[in-house]
């Protein structure tokens, strides 16, 4: 009886043994291991890049993003009427909203020209008691406001609440450049020929509150690291990229913060080395020295400049055909270049498992969380299965690495990709609904998806 007993056992233990060796080869024979290849190739992506002018006709296909600048006495020809209409036809935002292309949007009450204009409302200045001054001198001519004035305060923070009302609700206004103050709303004045200077840090204040408050999505950035830009954690913009002593003067107050000449208040700026890790760093090329200059003759310290600056976008003034070379370099170095570098695919008989390792060759992170999607594809193209990754998008900074692992529903995966089955990852735009960020790998991206198994 005990004889039998044992010979039972070890009969049961076999069996076991044996279908745990079966599971253990079929599952060997379910592991796939992929490796891949960055691309050294340029192209633009959403969010980032050349930022060419909102009512330029004809963009390249490598443009996502549009600059787009508004004067005070274009929005409000006459108190409390916003002139929507010319404003949206003349930097063609429905175009734009249906090519799934974004913003970046700046405020200005005041741009030199070349002859004597204002850029707030005939109203404003008559209500305000004409409160600033009349200039004609180095950078051009026009009118400067009064920003202490308690009148132009109020009317602005109207004026700004009822842009977010209009333009900050649906996704399309992604960076705001915070103009507002002084000559191109550089928060400058030249004071040097007697106009009033900028004012002191509380008033600035309520010039900075009306735009967090309209646009609560939208990433705001400043020209200088004004202790508030680090507070809130805003961005940072450079006007004179491509100038390298303007540029390392804005790389020396990002490193130091100290004075703000326009103003004399010793500490109103403050270090902020780290700022491009959350929130991002843009602005446009210099007028001081030639396309040529920059973009050709010293295309180097050009790009040098751009990647000391973590540069994601640059814009309106930006390069043409001309410079095709310059232009290439120039976006291959800004913003963010994610690609996948590993995969491991692992199929059991219930379900399939992948684990990405994620990688960023670019200079600054992609700032918005957009969700990543796993998509699973028939031999005829039909969606199978379609599967959240769980990853900040953001959280993917140059140099280094972060490892996803997700489970699929699709069984023996690893089995239907050999029969023609596709997998591809995409990363689609909350606004439009849709994939399309290019992965910087060598593989196919067809119609906003990167094809991992093809």
């Amino acid at each position: 009886m005990i004889k039998k007993r044992a010979i039972l056992c070890l009969s049961v233990i076999l069996t076991v043994v044996l279908a745990a060796g079966v599971e253990m080869f079929w599952l060997s024979r379910q592991k796939t291991v992929k490796e891949y290849k960055e691309s050294q190739v340029a192209f633009g992506n959403p969010l980032m890049g050349y930022a060419r002018n909102a009512w330029y006709d004809k963009v390249s296909e490598d443009i996502s993003l549009l600059y787009m600048d508004i004067t005070w006495a274009e929005l409000e020809p006459e108190e409390g009427v916003y002139d929507w209409e010319a404003i949206e036809k003349k930097n063609q935002l429905a175009r734009w909203k249906s090519e799934g292309k974004h913003l970046v949007l700046r405020f200005v009450c005041d741009i030199p020209g070349q002859e004597e204009h204002m850029d707030i409302p005939e109203w404003l200045y008559e209500k305000s008691g004409k409160a600033g001054q009349w200039y004609a001198g180095e950078y051009g001519k026009g009118f400067a406001p009064d920003y202490n004035n308690p009148t132009i305060i109020s009317c602005h923070e109207q004026a700004v609440k009822a842009l977010g009302e209009h333009l900050g609700q649906d996704g399309l206004i992604s960076y705001i450049e915070l103009g507002s103050l002084g000559h191109w709303g550089e928060w400058h004045v030249n004071y040097s020929e007697g106009i009033q200077r900028i004012p002191g840090e509380e008033v600035r204040e309520q010039y900075i509150l009306p735009w967090m408050e309209a646009f609560p999505d939208a990433m705001i950035l400043m020209r200088r690291p004004f202790a508030a830009a680090k507070k809130n954690g805003f961005g940072l913009y450079n006007d004179m990229t491509g100038h390298p002593q303007g540029t390392q003067s804005w790389l020396d107050w990002i490193s130091n913060g100290g004075e703000y000449d326009q103003t004399g208040e010793k500490n109103a700026m403050v270090s902020m080395k780290d700022f491009w890790k959350t929130a991002p760093s843009g602005g446009e090329f210099t007028s001081s020295f030639s396309m040529e200059e920059m973009m050709d003759t010293d295309l180097s310290e050009t790009v040098e400049m751009i990647r000391e600056a973590h540069t994601t976008f640059l814009g309106p003034k930006i390069p043409d055909e001309d410079y095709a070379e310059g232009y290439k370099e120039v976006l291959k170095n800004m913003g963010y270049r994610l690609w996948i570098s590993k995969s491991e695919l692992k199929s059991t008989r219930n379900s399939s498992s992948l684990k990405l390792i994620w990688e960023n060759s670019g200079v600054a992170p992609l700032y918005k969380d957009w969700p990543a999607y796993i998509y699973i594809e028939d031999e005829k193209g039909k969606l199978v299965e379609k599967k959240n990754i769980e990853i900040k998008m953001s959280s993917v900074l140059p140099e280094e690495e972060i490892s996803t692992s997700t489970t699929l529903k699709t069984e023996k995966l690893n089995s239907l990709l050999k029969k023609g089955y596709r997998l591809s990852i995409g990363i689609e735009d909350p606004m439009t609904e849709k994939v399309g960020v290019r992965l910087a790998m060598n593989t196919l991206y067809q119609e906003g998806k990167n094809y991992l198994w093809k």
